[in-house]
């Protein structure tokens, strides 16, 4: 119980790189039709990303409930994975990746020791 913080920053982290792999390795090209079938039936681009990164969020809600048989665990993850994707692409526009998965790690693991405790 006294890493489970840590457990969590680490199956989220994985979470966000087999969702990578398989929206950008198996089914692209599905996605990019999705994408513009979203695109035309929003008012704006903006509605596109944020639904982009809800249906990502909602990926991880499910593996995460999964992985720890908690929606609360699932949920409060996909929230911060969310909110962390949504801040940094409106004030970082480019990360490298590992710049990124850094980031990533260190806020989540900061929130959830505040959320778990240590």
């Amino acid at each position: 119980m006294q890493l489970l913080w840590f457990y969590i920053a680490i199956v989220l982290a994985i979470s966000d790189e087999i969702h990578s792999k398989i929206v950008w390795g198996y089914v692209r090209d599905f996605y990019i039709v999705f994408g513009g079938i979203l695109s035309s039936s929003l008012d704006s681009m903006l509605e596109t990303w944020i639904i982009h990164e809800a249906m990502e969020a909602f990926f991880h809600f499910i593996l995460l409930s999964i992985v720890f048989l908690s929606f609360k665990i699932g949920f409060l993850a996909a929230l911060i994975h969310f909110l962390l994707d949504v801040s940094h692409s409106i004030v970082i526009r480019h990360m490298p990746w590992l710049p990124h998965r850094a980031l990533h790690f260190t806020v989540e693991s900061l929130f959830f020791m505040a959320v778990l405790g240590f």
